[in-house]
């Protein structure tokens, strides 16, 4: 069985759209988009008269490099999220097919899920934050579609392991596409889902530079998955996902010095976690800190929702997640700098003493 046969038989019968720019290969005169001939009086205006390329080749090879893919395998989106969606739209049928999540997790899936009218079926974590395999394989019925796995897990920081992911694929094989967010793996230092599309045609990674790249304004995302699950999502994909100076600061991220430079804040946002996990677990009013392979701790409070509040009056603004499940005594404080992580940790320590 292919992981095709899963999709929407409409969306694998659609005929994609053919953008003027997928026409132009090897033009030196473009007067087939109905584009200016001239670039806006910007500064940095030069070629943002052009229609982008669709899928820009440069960055489609540094990405399934940076990846440990190949460039057929992979997908450039905007975000994670349009990826996100993008895997609903094209394999679950309203009101007809479901999607499973654990949560509490990231939010997006179950609101494309509904968005596209497909059912969310809930296979919760553990009270630790761990992913029971066994559960979760009994929520899948035979209109599940896709099943999300976020690991590094937000907002609980806890990893899935290798062997979990590898049965969870071989069980959900002919059934649905594990879909593994990996969208904060950088900071986690274990490998890649995306080894195992070589075995198993129903995995699909998340992948994005909004985190460890610090490119979360830019907007650049990326699928990773079967060749074949790619060349359907190109077929539903807007013409032009990513605007050009997006592409461009991807690419200067990605570069020699980029990555120089990516290492060492990488290497200090992990040094600064561990401080914050140590100075937080020893706080008054602190009652757990869970342990977290991401850039952000989830800290229990005695007080979660005061604190919250001086935090903010103080102009430090952190994450309520306490309406997640399991989660009510809860903040997700993102790991900052040196001096950011001082404030949180004076305006804290200040409230222990009143």
């Amino acid at each position: 069985m292919s992981v095709l046969d899963l999709a929407r038989p409409d969306i694998r019968a659609l005929s994609p759209y053919s953008s003027a720019r997928m026409e132009a290969q090897g033009g030196t005169v473009l007067l087939n988009a109905n584009e200016s001939s001239r670039p806006p009086n910007i500064p940095g205006g030069d070629g943002l008269n052009r229609y982008p390329d669709p899928q820009p080749r440069a960055l489609v090879d540094a990405l399934a490099d940076l990846y440990g893919s190949q460039p057929d395998r992979l997908l450039v989106t905007r975000g994670s999220d349009e990826a996100i969606d993008l895997l609903v739209r094209a394999f679950c049928r309203a009101r007809e097919d479901a999607v499973v999540v654990s949560p509490p997790t990231f939010g997006m899936y179950a609101v494309c899920a509904r968005i596209q009218g497909a059912a969310v079926i809930e296979a919760p974590l553990g009270p630790s934050g761990d992913l029971d395999a066994d559960k979760l394989l009994a929520a899948v019925t035979p209109a599940t579609k896709l099943v999300f796995v976020c690991t590094p897990n937000n907002p609980t920081g806890n990893l899935v392991q290798r062997d979990v992911l590898e049965r969870l694929a071989r069980e959900l094989d002919g059934r649905a596409v594990l879909v593994v967010d990996e969208a904060y793996a950088e900071f986690s230092g274990v490998a890649s889902a995306t080894s195992l599309i070589d075995d198993h045609d129903n995995v699909a990674v998340l992948r994005t530079l909004s985190k460890a790249w610090s490119l979360a304004g830019a907007r650049v995302g990326a699928l990773v998955a079967h060749a074949d699950v790619i060349a359907l999502l190109r077929r539903i994909i807007p013409p032009y996902p990513l605007p050009s100076p997006c592409v461009d600061a991807a690419l200067g991220a990605l570069s020699y010095e980029g990555r120089r430079v990516q290492r060492h804040h990488l290497q200090e946002i992990l040094a600064e976690r561990t401080r914050m996990f140590a100075a937080l677990s020893a706080m008054p009013g602190v009652r757990e800190v869970l342990p977290s392979h991401a850039n952000f701790l989830a800290v229990r409070f005695d007080d979660a929702a005061g604190t919250y509040r001086r935090l903010l009056a103080a102009g430090i603004v952190v994450r309520d997640i306490t309406r997640y499940p399991g989660l009510g005594d809860a903040l997700r404080i993102t790991v900052g700098t040196g001096n950011e992580n001082d404030r949180v940790l004076a305006i804290l320590r200040a409230g222990a003493v009143a």
